[in-house]
């Protein structure tokens, strides 16, 4: 049980520099106050330091049980804020002493608990977590790179003023934070991450890794500090093929057309809506395929894209007073669109340099003389970071065949057939007008995932490209 957030980070610190590696969760325990006497008695008991500022508030109404109870859950609910935002941990342990009432008004205060218009309270009311900061209540746009590292988004946004909300502003003022505050370097120690990821010591033992992290087999990599979600199942087969040819996906999303917000996998916001998205993807590129590739983006109207090395050399088609582009949103009845997920040129660029931070983190892995050393230092420093947009959200495959024929040299890995949509059965989510119902998998929106000569056929006939490494 704990009070203290300084003490809690502090030891949270200690263990894991002793080894406990971050896949091992350091959970803390709190306990809302229900009366004054019950809060010092248990405290006293469990050894728990009490901050002097919290006695100071609660000792002139110590008889007054009601406002000790709603001064209490200002000062826990403040508590948990502040452990949530630091990425020191992501989850909270509630002691209720089968006293329900305190414990409630936390987690009111917090706006965790179920609202009134929640048709599932398993339902997220955006499609990222929101943050407990207190000032960060009415935040609700976030972009799409952080998707899979959301701590370390707040930790480099938490000296912000305010947070965007109904729409984008401008990303360079406040600046992102720097790259040195705590949760945003790589988790682990360098003996985990070894074990975690192996000892590449070839191109095609790195595709190896992200096609085992695709399949489900490897439980993070450096950019994404979760299993690869069930969202994904509909992209599985593409992203699979794409990385056994040396062409590394680090984040994406499927193409949604309607998805009830009630969806299972895709859902989210008040009930009775519809949740739309456009197909991304963000792929680690090696500079000899690059230019191939940017050529068939630049013929496709339909994309939109960026791309970055680790020296800040950026090739887009976004022109320069080009706003934020959506590539999440929804449509709620009594309720303006909202539009929480965009991609937007300042926040990927700040991307760029966490991103190239963390790929020379997991180099440092490895002792200096060695290859795998070598060869990761040479894939951050080198490869170009690429992110991709279709702008058209009821083409389900209108990014992947800009790669057909592409592959890095020497890399070939050889993976079991798995067939796009093995868990839902389908690529692209059409809610409404292929009539979705709910508890069932969508229906696929045209032609069947195994038609390659849709959006492309072109590239599909063109001869493999074999790239130098």
């Amino acid at each position: 049980m704990c009070y203290d957030v300084d003490i809690f980070i502090d030891w949270v610190k200690k263990c894991r520099q002793a080894g406990i590696p971050e896949s091992v969760p350091i959970i803390p325990g709190v306990m809302p106050i229900q009366t004054y006497d019950s809060f010092l008695r248990r405290a006293k008991w469990t050894q728990c330091r009490v901050p002097q500022q919290w006695l100071e508030q609660l000792e002139p109404i110590k008889n007054d049980d009601a406002q000790v109870r709603e001064v209490g859950k200002d000062l826990v609910a403040d508590f948990c804020r502040k452990l949530l935002d630091s990425g020191t941990t992501m989850h909270l342990h509630f002691y209720t002493m089968n006293l329900a009432a305190s414990t409630r008004m936390v987690l009111d205060e917090l706006s965790v608990a179920p609202a009134p218009d929640s048709h599932n309270p398993d339902l997220k009311p955006l499609p990222w977590r929101q943050s407990l900061g207190f000032n960060r209540r009415d935040e609700n746009v976030r972009p799409i790179f952080w998707r899979n590292r959301k701590q370390s988004y707040v930790a480099r946004t938490q000296d912000w003023d305010e947070f965007p909300n109904g729409r984008w502003g401008d990303s360079r003022s406040p600046a992102f934070g720097s790259l040195d505050a705590y949760g945003i370097g790589l988790k682990g120690t360098n003996e985990h991450n070894r074990k975690l990821w192996g000892e590449p010591k070839t191109a095609q033992q790195v595709a190896e890794l992200f096609v085992g992290y695709m399949s489900g087999k490897v439980e993070s990599l450096p950019w994404s500090e979760a299993p690869i979600s069930s969202e994904a199942d509909t992209l599985r087969h593409d992203l699979i093929d794409l990385n056994s040819r040396g062409l590394l996906t680090i984040n994406s999303q499927p193409a949604v057309d309607g998805a009830k917000s009630s969806h299972s996998t895709y859902g989210w916001g008040p009930k009775n809506g519809y949740v739309y998205q456009k197909a991304y993807l963000e792929v680690l590129v090696h500079p000899a395929i690059l230019p191939k590739l940017v050529q068939r983006m630049e013929e496709k109207e339909e994309i939109t894209y960026y791309a970055v090395n680790h020296s800040g050399e950026l090739k887009t088609n976004v022109s320069s007073d080009g706003g934020p582009n959506a590539v999440t949103w929804g449509v709620f009845p009594g309720k303006e669109i909202v539009q929480p997920t965009i991609v937007e040129t300042v926040s990927f660029l700040a991307w760029r340099d966490e991103f190239y931070h963390l790929g020379l983190e997991w180099s440092k892995c490895y002792d200096e003389a060695t290859e795998s050393r070598r060869l990761i230092q040479e894939i951050a420093e080198s490869w170009y970071l690429v992110n991709i947009v279709d702008n058209d959200y009821r083409d389900s495959r209108g990014i992947f065949p800009l790669f057909d024929g592409l592959r890095v040299d020497g890399v070939d890995v050889k993976t079991k057939a798995v067939a796009n949509g093995e868990t839902n059965g389908t690529s692209h989510v059409n809610g409404s007008t292929n009539g979705e119902k709910e508890g069932k998998a969508p229906e696929t929106n045209g032609v069947p995932d195994n038609n390659n000569a849709v959006n492309g056929a072109d590239y599909k006939t063109a001869p493999t490209m074999m790239m130098k490494h």
